[in-house]
């Protein structure tokens, strides 16, 4: 089979070698604007199946050439480009998959269902670590019950030497996590669909050792599809994001002063407030670091007819061996199983639809858990804390 991958960064190249191991995988095009990328991918994946290339995803006329006759096309460049390659890809008979983009990017491959239908591919947005596995496991801990109360999402990545005042430090765009951060967040109260603002409900969550108490508080972001998925499902569901404990103040303060505002400050440079910020936060916060992921999945429903709690959990930390933080393995393990399973055929007929809807839930797990991700479940009798499943620190 063969495959193309849109995108050199961190996550692309390392979606790259995973699929590289592959024995059924022949060849891996690896498409990229930037020289530097290209370099970095060829000296990290040492496989004579990898051949890379110096095009813009963008640039239509000279991408299409290189990717034609692709068993599966993945997007792992700017999420604002997923909307053109999954057309690209439908046009050209391949299936498509991606990381995930904004709630209007996602929406916008979902409704080119009809035309991948037609086309005999799928598109699949959202196959990331937040959205992605996270929202796989929610449904498959829904699936497991008669009726659901709740299920309550919790995932963050967390660099393991944090530093004041901020305890954090950037694995994805600075522009993303500001959105994330800035823009409205969907849940579901009552089994409707309801807003709140970002930043806000925080609560305290705990880890074992090093991390102990976390805190985790409501960002946008990762339910654009669940919501819709589960309103007539479940009473309530939420997302939040795990981060070290100050994180959400600081952050709080720092938009609250309108440093996140796209409001032009140097009319000569066309400059806006968020301009800056992003690039401060790269210089700031961005680099090489040892870094872990900490994800918590609990849905409480009835089974018959007694309450019970279901937790997925998992820790990953970064990997001394071969440098590999664990936000770029948690984020590639998904995306790389999803497009293997699209390039290899698996899925019959074709359409557009997220990880959690598109695949089998259940041996998707299984094959993620293969592929190296720590997944680990536990069912609880009656209700029990996302924040504090054990009940150590009450």
């Amino acid at each position: 089979m063969k495959i193309s991958i849109i995108g050199a960064g961190a996550i692309g190249s390392a979606t790259a070698r995973l699929l590289a191991a592959r024995d059924a995988v022949e060849e891996i095009r690896v498409c990229d604007a930037g020289s530097r990328s290209l370099k970095s991918l060829h000296a990290t994946v040492e496989s004579k199946k990898v051949r890379s290339y110096q095009v813009d995803g963008r640039d239509e006329s000279v991408l299409k050439p290189i990717i034609r006759d692709s068993d599966c096309i993945v997007g792992c460049a700017d999420p604002t480009v997923n909307s053109l390659l999954a057309s690209i890809a439908i046009e050209l008979g391949s299936h498509f998959c991606d990381v995930g983009g904004s709630d209007e990017t996602v929406r916008s491959e979902l409704a080119l269902n009809d035309t991948a239908r037609e086309s005999g591919v799928w598109i699949v947005p959202n196959c990331g670590l937040a959205p992605g596995l996270i929202n796989v496991l929610c449904l498959l801990g829904v699936d497991a019950f008669d009726e659901v109360e709740s299920a309550c999402l919790r995932v963050g990545d967390v660099p393991l030497d944090p530093e004041p005042p901020f305890n954090f430090r950037l694995s994805v765009s600075a522009r993303k996590l500001i959105d994330d951060y800035s823009r409205p967040v969907h849940i579901i109260r009552d089994g409707e669909v309801r807003e709140i603002s970002p930043l806000t409900n925080d609560e305290e969550i705990w880890f074992g050792e090093p991390f102990g108490k976390m805190e985790a508080f409501a960002t946008a972001g990762s339910l654009s599809t669940l919501t819709d998925e589960l309103r007539d499902r479940v009473r309530y569901l939420d997302m939040k994001t795990i981060r070290w404990p100050g994180h959400a103040d600081r952050m709080r303060f720092l938009l609250g002063l309108g440093f996140g505002e796209k409001k032009i400050i140097d009319v000569r440079t066309h400059l806006t407030y968020n301009d800056v910020l992003v690039r401060r936060m790269h210089r700031m916060l961005g680099g090489e670091y040892a870094d872990a992921v900490l994800l918590r999945a609990a849905t409480t429903g009835l089974v018959k007819g007694t309450q019970r709690t279901l937790v997925y959990e998992m820790v990953d930390m970064f990997d001394d061996s071969d440098g590999m933080s664990a936000m770029r393995r948690c984020t590639s393990i998904p995306i790389a199983v999803a497009a293997y399973l699209l390039a290899s055929g698996s899925l019959e007929g074709g359409g557009a639809a997220p990880m959690e809807r598109a695949f089998p839930r259940r041996s998707l797990y299984d094959e993620l858990v293969n592929q190296g991700l720590g997944l680990k479940s536990k069912w609880y009798d009656g209700y029990c804390r996302v924040n504090d499943p054990e009940n150590a620190h009450v």
